[in-house]
């Protein structure tokens, strides 16, 4: 008997490592990967239904567990290039999803053991919670989130301009939900009977949940279908991105240099061909010296010879040029060591007319750990480790800028704002942005560091819905992809093959009559969600505990 039950364990544990293998491949697979460039966006529709598997057969420790299991492997395999970024990136966003995960199982399992019939329901929303909550605070963090599996069905993601991509995730993640409901009292010896039969049986008792979700989805399918596409009243402007194909940072003056005679040499290419560009726009850092630092104070000959070379090649144009560099200022209050010459840095992004610095974009979210710790005076081990493996900090900026571009003949004049890298991946800043009047985003980016196709794909996922969520037309540049130009609807009009020297001038539609709901309103969804979650899990609490109290203690009447 000894042997029996050791047996049917031993059988029981690998089942479950197969569904969170399964979980963690599915989840992976949706998004960009290694061997489908752009994902299998069908997979995240069922991507969860082995985790609601796995959580029906263990109990609260157990779901705990294995939590942190999926969470430490499924992003393991989806954020794989991490570890190139940075050589703590890999293990240190490793742990927070081991964490994160850990605690959503947790909740997951509450829930089943809470609410039994309708658990389902419940964790559905628990996990809309998690998904938006996970995007907010020191630790936020976008890539992943389920809606943007879906960024190449363009008729599904137009719904973003009134839920964000939380209605997106709404939509996929339900299925994986109500089917997991459907399985969990179905044993795998009862095999495709009793597949069919756990799955009849719930839906005669769920059909009303699942016409809902069958109409929702219509509905989203329609209006994606019928939302307007053809941007060709507008007028265009002509954008030209420079893809200069290096990682900006490696190296030192000289290799500064050779950049600067690439970024050049492919801009002295866009501005001579037919369609002559409003804008050229260079990557982000992709001028690494610091440009008001050495023009100000002069302390290294090298960078600012270098220095005056570009603003004597900018002088000679008359079309303005937005460039990424460090905007480095003396600044006592900030940085009190006089031995860094009070210098605090802020990736920025510069706007040069005739030469001449008109205006400038400080990056307002950074990455946490690699460009930010807030925590040097709590967490000093941590900050000091970070130092030792080469992190450059930066400060926050203050201001949510909006540049213009006058209109020149019969050009039309335009407003832009500039999302540095990781900022385009979080929906709330470019809906400041066109809020505060901007006309077009344009991201300046630089994944070189990473040499993947899937990690800059997915950061390209992610911008594709900046451009939905706001009705606006959307340009990339980047060091070495995707480098390209999105309509409003998402579409991208052309983009730049990646990991090779390239320009392109993109032709955008200036669509700025209406601002789109997501635009107003934000991310009222993801609340919503939260909210549920919230109310829900404390009702089903409060009414587990009291009746566990009539249960125990039968003759007190506490109602």
């Amino acid at each position: 008997m000894h042997a029996a039950k050791k047996h049917s364990f031993l059988i029981a544990q690998l089942v479950n490592l197969a569904l969170m293998a399964a979980a963690s491949l599915l989840f992976a697979a949706s998004f960009p990967n290694l061997l489908v460039e752009k994902g299998i966006p069908l997979l995240a529709w069922i991507a969860y239904v082995p985790v609601f598997l796995l959580i029906s057969r263990v109990g609260l420790g157990a779901a705990i567990l294995w939590g942190a299991l999926y969470g430490y492997s499924a992003y393991g395999l989806f954020n794989y290039w991490l570890s190139v970024f940075h050589p703590l990136a890999g293990l240190i966003v490793g742990l927070i999803y081991l964490v994160y995960l850990a605690l959503l199982f947790g909740f997951l399992k509450l829930a089943e053991m809470i609410f039994d019939r309708k658990a389902w329901l419940v964790q559905f929303f628990i996990w809309l919670a998690y998904e938006y909550l996970r995007t907010k605070g020191f630790l936020g963090y976008s890539y992943g989130i389920t809606g943007y599996s879906q960024w190449t069905v363009i008729p599904l993601i137009q719904i973003a301009s009134v839920f964000g991509v939380w209605g997106v995730s709404a939509l996929v993640v339900f299925p994986s939900v109500w089917l997991g409901g459907a399985l969990k009292k179905w044993n795998f010896e009862g095999g495709f009977a009793g597949f069919c039969g756990s799955l009849r049986e719930f839906f005669f008792r769920e059909w009303i949940s699942a016409s809902l979700w069958a109409l929702f989805l219509a509905a989203a399918l329609v209006y994606g279908f019928t939302k307007g596409a053809d941007f060709s009243s507008y007028p265009q402007v002509n954008i030209a991105l420079v893809q200069h194909n290096t990682d900006p940072w490696r190296g030192g003056i000289e290799e500064y240099r050779q950049n600067y005679q690439v970024l050049r040499r492919l801009s002295d290419e866009a501005l001579s061909a037919e369609m002559k560009p409003d804008l050229v726009v260079w990557s982000e850092t992709a001028f690494v010296p610091r440009i008001y630092w050495h023009e100000t104070y002069r302390d290294d000959p090298s960078s600012w010879d270098l220095i005056k070379e570009l603003l004597n090649y900018f002088a000679q144009q008359d079309v303005p040029f937005l460039i990424g560099n460090d905007d480095a200022v003396k600044d006592p209050v900030l940085n009190p060591r006089a031995e860094e010459d009070y210098r605090v840095d802020y990736n920025g992004v510069l706007l040069f007319e005739k030469g001449k610095l008109t205006t400038r974009y400080r990056k307002l979210h950074l990455v946490p750990f690699t460009e930010h710790f807030p925590y040097e005076r709590q967490l000093p081990w941590i900050y000091n480790a970070l130092l030792n493996t080469d992190t450059h900090f930066w400060e926050k900026g203050k201001e949510a800028t909006v540049f213009s571009i006058p209109a020149r003949g019969e050009r039309p004049g335009f407003t832009f704002s500039s999302p540095i890298c990781f900022e385009d991946t979080f929906g709330y800043l470019s809906r400041l942005f066109v809020r505060g009047g901007a006309d077009l985003i344009v991201n300046l980016s630089n994944d070189a560091w990473s040499a993947s196709l899937p990690a800059q794909n997915q950061h390209l996922s992610m911008a594709v819905f900046r451009a939905v969520e706001n009705r606006r037309s959307m340009a990339r540049s980047t060091a070495s992809g995707q480098t390209c130009g999105l309509d409003p609807s998402g579409r991208i009009l052309a983009m730049a093959p990646p990991f090779e020297e390239a320009w392109i001038t993109v032709s955008l539609p200036l669509v700025n009559d209406k601002d789109t709901f997501y635009t107003l309103y934000g991310d009222y969804p993801g609340i919503f969600f939260t909210g549920i979650a919230l109310i829900l899990l404390t009702i089903g609490l409060f009414r587990r505990i009291l009746f566990l109290i009539r249960k125990f203690f039968p003759s007190h009447d506490l109602m």
